[in-house]
């Protein structure tokens, strides 16, 4: 990666999505600007997200927007379904690419081995160490499920 923050990068293109009038990436880009802004002024201080911050920030929108498109799927809105499936694509583009499940039964192996859990009492510990390796590309609900199966001996 350049030596452009990942702020920047969005703001970048932004800019060349308006110009391009693509509305769709526009406004998901705006939306997402505005979640990093209101991070970065959210607690006791303002202060600068580093691109791992960042990268949460985006992550939490698109969990959002695949959550909003299933919600409308279910309710029988296939046009509003369509609008959050655009926005998360959109946004998936920052994404680092999900892992597969094969790597994520390593990092849970390895994550129980290397914390000595035997069973789920320590699932917690398992999590925090399995979630460090993962950073981002996983859903918690995948690391999870993955880190019980590693527990329960399956």
């Amino acid at each position: 990666m350049s030596d452009k923050s990942l702020k920047a990068t969005v703001q970048d293109d932004l800019t060349s999505a308006i110009r391009g009038r693509d509305q769709v990436r526009a406004g998901t880009l705006r939306l997402a600007l505005t979640a990093i802004t209101n991070e970065e002024v959210s607690g006791t201080s303002a202060r600068e997200l580093t691109d791992d911050e960042v990268l949460k920030v985006l992550a939490k929108e698109a969990k959002k927007r695949k959550e909003a498109a299933a919600a409308y799927t279910d309710a029988n809105r296939p046009e509003l379904a369509a609008k959050e499936e655009a926005e998360y694509a959109v946004l998936e583009t920052y994404l680092p690419a999900q892992l597969s499940d094969a790597e994520l039964e390593q990092i849970a192996a390895a994550a129980v081995e290397e914390t000595g859990a035997t069973g789920m009492p320590q699932m917690g510990q398992v999590m925090k160490a399995a979630q460090a390796r993962v950073a981002g590309r996983a859903d918690g609900g995948r690391v999870a499920a993955v880190v019980k199966a590693a527990l329960s001996g399956r």
